[in-house]
């Protein structure tokens, strides 16, 4: 047995071209009285194809009530079922398989052999400072 929460009127707006209502003699006991008044309810929501059939009271304004109030709460539970499906399918392609396509892959690639010679930071002093490049010039020869 499942519990579906019961929607206020203002959630679900069922109207009577919504759906095609069934009026029909309840089966099962109760004699005579159940066989010459019609009191059973059959509604079928036409965009769903959801059938409800209520034949619980002797009345039949009191089982169109219910039959109406259990469709809307099988229409409630539809349309958040629906939107659940929605979300979960989104939440699907944002979060992805985890297949190998989907992964980060990193390469590294062998470095080119550098045609410069290796950096040599003394060198890079000596020509930045003017000082040492005047004291290497004149240098005395022995």
């Amino acid at each position: 047995m499942a519990v579906l929460p019961e929607p206020e009127d203002v959630e679900i707006d069922l109207k009577p071209d919504d759906y095609r209502k069934d009026i029909f003699h309840a089966s099962g006991p109760g004699g005579q009285h159940v066989n010459k008044t019609a009191s059973a309810i059959r509604l079928t929501h036409f965009e769903t194809g959801l059938v409800v059939s209520m034949q619980d009271e002797k009345s039949q304004h009191k089982n169109l009530a219910k039959a109406i109030r259990v469709l809307k709460t099988r229409l409630y539970e539809h349309k958040r079922q629906q939107e659940h499906e929605k979300r979960a399918e989104v939440r699907r392609t944002l979060v992805g398989s985890g297949d190998r396509s989907q992964r980060i892959r990193t390469y590294n690639f062998p470095e080119k052999p550098s045609h410069r010679p290796p950096h040599q930071p003394h060198a890079v002093q000596a020509r930045s400072d003017p000082a040492r490049q005047r004291a290497a010039h004149h240098r005395p020869t022995d």
